[in-house]
């Protein structure tokens, strides 16, 4: 299944539950799993991956419409081995990209200690720091975490 057909066959299941909101969590939670591991059986990259499943229209933000419904997925089960599926898809593909979607650069201010604490982690860990920086932006940080204006 192309990544056209795969997000024309998951909105429905998709819209069916924002318009139920009294479908218990658990079940959610298992169709949201269901649909990232067939995409992921399919061996997409890992960016097209992240695009249908945990991107701003995939299946996981059409399915927990409410910040504290997805702030509670985020905190199941079903939601961490959909990161290892990411992190898989990550370490098989290398630097390969999905052509279809152009990158972004976003520059980052930061303190040169925590700079060099990045560097460090990155060189210890045999990486680069793109690959180290985009996977902790990957991971869920809990909201009393985020400094608020």
């Amino acid at each position: 299944m192309t990544d056209v057909q795969f997000a024309t066959a998951t909105a429905p299941e998709a819209t069916a539950h924002q318009h139920q909101p009294q479908q218990p969590q658990v079940n959610r939670q298992q169709e949201v799993y269901r649909v990232a591991s067939d995409l992921f059986r399919q061996g997409p990259d890992w960016v097209t991956f992240f695009r249908e499943v945990l991107g701003v229209e995939g299946i996981i933000r059409r399915v927990y419409v409410t910040p504290q419904e997805l702030e509670d997925f985020e905190a199941s089960e079903e939601y961490a081995e959909i990161q290892q599926m990411v992190a898989k898809l990550r370490e098989k593909s290398g630097s390969q990209t999905d052509d279809k979607e152009p990158t972004r650069v976003i520059t980052v201010r930061l303190p040169k200690s925590l700079h060099e604490s990045l560097r460090t982690e990155a060189h210890e860990k045999r990486t680069s720091m793109n690959k180290l920086c985009i996977s902790k932006l990957l991971q869920v940080i809990d909201d009393q975490l985020i400094p608020h204006d």
